[in-house]
Order: structure tokens, then sequence, then C-alpha cells
């Protein structure tokens, strides 16, 4: 959680702090993106030559391609968003991802929720809102002091929403279509976004002006080298967390990490909060964690590789067309254990 946190801070000092005597804000959302990626694919492939594990695509490159465009404009929508919000607004907005989440879930996964689900979505996104509309009148975008900035950064963290929202989904498809690696997902996904995100800023003519502002201001150069270090282990954390201890304790940490980065902002930012947007925080962080302590009590599926080995054995007598009863399928699944 301590690297998130870092990662949290580092986004808000670049996006919204000045560097330099001339007071120059950081305006290349996109470069941020392709130092990030590019740090996470070296890792990933070191990873994977370090544990001597194939290298080659397991899933056709267009998919990788699909989640790494989305995973793009999910992360400049994220940055580009800090111009117009302050930090705290940025961070509890994106605890709304759930009805984007459920969205994608029904159209590309055809799943389908329980009643509690909805209810706990509209009691975030209620929050969020609240947190949004009612924000402190001395909290003012830097880049566009005197005039209210709030609605396109605002559009800019639905799209956050939709795009992350679709990124997670069709991870989580390819993960359960394919039989790879975290490491290998990782490598590929980051691989096709640091080609979209360096085509991005060739096109709009911002690599060299990015590049010269980092060798302008060596600050800022290793802000943005520590952010790109920190987003990288942060993934594989991500990745670790989930697999050792599953998604609950991950959801957990990940609303216990946006809720103190938002006070660590307030503290060290400045932000100014009201009343409202307190009110709307404790909304989305209480639905939240009643979410979580719901799921804890819920009982535990049976373990998934033993029930693949089950479908592997029955498929195996079906081509041999041998039916298996229950008892033969114990005593081969024993022998297979």
């Amino acid at each position: 959680m301590s690297t998130l946190l870092v990662y949290g801070i580092l986004q808000e000092k670049i996006m919204r702090v000045p560097y330099g005597e001339n007071k120059e804000y950081f305006r290349y959302s996109l470069f941020l993106v392709f130092c990030n990626r590019i740090a996470t694919s070296a890792v990933s492939a070191g990873a994977l030559l370090a544990s001597k594990k194939d290298l080659h695509a397991v899933a056709p490159i267009y998919k990788y391609c699909a989640i790494s465009v989305s995973n793009v404009l999910t992360t400049s929508c994220q940055y580009e968003a800090l111009k117009y919000v302050s930090f705290p607004v940025q961070t509890l907005a994106k605890c709304a991802k759930m009805i984007p989440v459920m969205v994608w879930g029904i159209l590309i996964m055809q799943k389908k929720y329980f009643r509690k689900d909805y209810i706990f979505a509209f009691l975030v996104t209620l929050g969020c809102s609240i947190f949004i509309l009612y924000p402190a009148s001395t909290d003012i975008s830097p880049y566009n002091s005197g005039r209210e900035s709030t609605a396109w950064g605002v559009f800019l963290m639905l799209g956050y929403l939709g795009f992350d929202g679709f990124t997670s989904t069709f991870q989580d498809k390819l993960f359960r279509g394919y039989d790879m690696e975290i490491q290998n997902q990782i490598f590929y996904m980051t691989l096709c976004s640091c080609i979209l995100s360096l085509t991005g800023l060739v096109l709009q003519g911002q690599l060299l002006s990015a590049v010269e502002f980092v060798l302008r201001h060596r600050d800022c150069l290793f802000d943005v080298a520590l952010l790109s270090t920190v987003a990288t282990i942060s993934q594989f954390f991500i990745s670790y967390t989930i697999r050792t201890f599953g998604a609950l304790t991950f959801a957990t940490i990940m609303t216990t990490r946006q809720l103190v980065s938002i006070f660590l902002s307030c503290v060290w930012f400045g932000h100014p909060l009201g009343f409202l947007q307190w009110t709307g925080a404790a909304i989305v962080f209480g639905a939240l964690y009643t979410s979580n302590l719901l799921k804890s009590k819920l009982p535990k599926p049976a373990p998934r590789a033993a029930t693949s080995t089950v479908r592997a054995l029955k498929r195996e007598a079906l081509i041999f067309w041998r039916p298996l009863e229950g008892a033969q399928v114990r005593r081969l699944l024993q022998a297979k254990c």
C-alpha cells in the first residue's frame, strides 16, 4: 500500500505543482504513461526471462492491444483530470468504478449481479456525486484560475471510469480464456501500451517538448523516474496480493489506500474539504467497507484446481466413450494429486 500512496502523491506533485523559477507546469500526461509502461514492460520481460518462462504471446496480439488501448486512455484521463480537479476529488471518483465494471461485466462476460450489488454501487456513486458537486470554493485548479473547470475534470473522470471498467473486465476474460502467467499478460499489455503512447506523443508533437521539459527541470526528471518505479512495483504487488490473498483482501487494501491518500493530499497540498464533502466520503467508504465485510462472510467456493482436474478427467472419458462414475473420478483424482 505504501508504494500506491507514494504513487498518488507523485501524480499530484507532477501534474499540479509548478517547476523552476518560472513556475512551469508539466502538461504531458501521455509522456508519463509512456515512461510508466516502458519501465513495467522491461521489468516483466526480465521476470519472464529470469524464471525461464515462455516469452511468446499466449493470446492473439489484438486482444492484448484491446486492453492496451483502453489502459492508455484510462491512465491519460486520470492524469489529465488532475489539471482540472483536486487529487481528493479524482481519488474518490475512482471509487465509482463499480457501475461501469458491472455494465461491462454484463455486456462482455454475461455476469449476473445481486440486488445488494446495485445498492452498494448506487451508494458509492451518490457519495462520489456529493463530493464532486460540492467542492470547497478555495480549491481552484492551477491551470484554470478564475474560471470553472470541474465540469471538464468530471468528464475526464467519466472517461477514466468507462475505460478502466473495460480494461479490468477484459483482463479477467483473458485470464479465464487462456492459461497464461501474470507476467506474460503484463509484458504484452505494457509493450503494446508503450507503442501506442509513443505513437500518440509523436503525432501530437509532444515527445521532444516533454523530453526538453524534464531535462530543463531535473527535479521533474527525478519525479517521473520515481513515479515509473513505484508504478512498476505496485503492479507486481497488486498481482501478488490478488493471487496470494484473494480479491477481497486486495479490495480492502485499495479502499484503505484511497482513504489514506485523500487525508495525505489534504495535509500535504492543503486541500480544503467542506462538510458535504466529508459526508460524501463517509458514504463512499462506509458502503465499500460494508460490501467487503459481507463478501468475507460468504462461503468459499471449491478450489479451482480440483474442479478443473475433474473436468479434464470427464473430457478424457468422453473422448474414449467411457463414462466415469463418481467413485472412479475420485480415485483418478486422488491418483493425479
